[in-house]
């Protein structure tokens, strides 16, 4: 591949990135973190901060702050280890859990308000794809 094909790439990607991210803000009220950590929580029910970060490919950081922001807006728990007190245990709130619900509702009945319309096939050939691309 030559190197403008692949600055073209990333370019793009750059571009995708902000217009899509900008939408799905403005749609679903939630940065697109947090949506995905709060997505985590809603899959594994509880999980410490370090397994966040670890899936989240973010530094602990980063993780921190996106769950003092949850938190103080009533999304997520904090507790720690009572058998190690270094280790952080986090779950959704009740909140947490109806918010989420309301918000897939709304957008499963309507992607388009998003501005993405992708076939399904396409959708996974592009996670594939970008998945790919961050091994």
């Amino acid at each position: 591949m030559e190197l403008s094909t692949l600055s073209n790439i990333l370019y793009k990607l750059k571009i995708a990135n902000q217009e899509l991210t900008a939408a799905f803000e403005r749609e679903t009220g939630f940065s697109l973190t947090r949506y995905q950590l709060l997505h985590i929580l809603q899959t594994q029910t509880r999980c410490t901060q370090n397994q966040l970060q670890t899936e989240l490919l973010i530094d602990s950081a980063a993780v921190t702050r996106h769950l003092k922001i949850l938190e103080d807006k009533g999304f997520v728990n904090r507790t720690r280890n009572k058998d190690n007190n270094r280790e952080i245990f986090v779950e959704l709130t009740e909140k947490a859990r109806q918010d989420l619900a309301s918000c897939a509702d709304k957008h499963d009945q309507d992607q388009a308000s998003l501005g993405i319309h992708l076939t399904t096939a396409e959708a996974t050939q592009l996670v594939s794809l970008l998945t790919k691309l961050i091994q």
